[in-house]
């Protein structure tokens, strides 16, 4: 899921959501490993206790990208952060990418670990099968946390792979791969089929998004190079009780440039 290009300020120092902080590190998990489900091996880390949340990352990612909100959320929860088919840690199988695919590769996993209902954090990519999980198995989302989601093609800035930031972003995640995939050779496989994905999805209609029962917050972010903020806006007045979180001063990869408000904002929705 891809796509403003938000300007250099007069300043010649950068600003906060010019800034691509860096990758932290988890937690120590309680439990980690790869988990079998259809035709893949799915790495999950578990860490705390409590009712479950589920963090979701984004595109070109894995778990650690993670590590700043689930440090406080465990406190209180059970986390699971996994790493998408074909991310990080996590084998690729042979099926093409779909949001429907990774959604049924969350839904595998809740089953592998007895996990009946979950709350989910989920960025980009990650909010975005968030809400194919909430429009198709409801009764498995205790509350939707999506952050820096589309619903269609045209809440996208065209020039947002090519900004500054996100250059900087795959490039990194390029040499993290390189580090934890079981099968390193397989980064440009997994850049053509998220190029694909993304050419022609999501697609969904407001009507179907206005079918959404599950507690959801809408979090969007004041200078994001991928998703236009008048496209999260929508997204989030068509999900009945969704209420609309705009984050100041960063940018789609808020949850790394102010962990602070990020987690602020998470915790509360998950307490009210």
């Amino acid at each position: 899921m891809l796509g403003c290009a938000v300007g250099r300020s007069a300043s010649s120092r950068p600003q906060r959501w010019e800034i691509l902080s860096p990758t932290p590190a988890l937690p120590v998990p309680r439990v980690a490993g790869l988990v079998s489900i259809s035709d893949i091996r799915i790495w999950r880390g578990e860490f705390g206790g409590g009712e479950p949340v589920l963090f979701l990352h984004g595109g070109l990612a894995h778990s650690n990208y993670w590590g700043r909100q689930i440090a406080d959320v465990a406190a209180r929860h059970r986390v699971i952060a996994m790493d998408t088919r074909g991310h990080g840690r996590s084998t690729s199988g042979t099926k093409p990418l779909s949001y429907r695919l990774l959604a049924d590769d969350v839904l595998g996993l809740l089953d592998a670990l007895k996990i009946e209902r979950t709350a989910i954090v989920g960025w980009s990519d990650g909010a975005i099968v968030g809400l194919d999980m909430a429009m198709r198995r409801p009764d498995r989302l205790s509350r939707l946390f999506a952050f820096g989601a589309n619903f269609n093609l045209g809440g996208l800035w065209p020039e947002g792979p090519q900004t500054a930031t996100f250059i900087q972003y795959a490039e990194r995640c390029r040499v993290e791969y390189a580090g934890l995939s079981p099968a390193p050779a397989n980064w440009p496989k997994l850049v053509a089929g998220l190029r694909r994905m993304w050419s022609s999805s999501p697609s969904w209609t407001t009507e179907q998004l206005s079918r959404i029962r599950v507690a959801t917050v809408v979090a969007g972010a004041e200078y994001d190079e991928i998703i236009r903020q008048e496209h999260t806006a929508a997204l989030a007045a068509a999900i009945p009780g969704a209420r609309l979180v705009t984050m100041p001063a960063v940018s789609h990869f808020a949850m790394l440039q102010d962990p602070e408000r990020f987690n602020a904002e998470l915790l509360a929705f998950l307490r009210s």
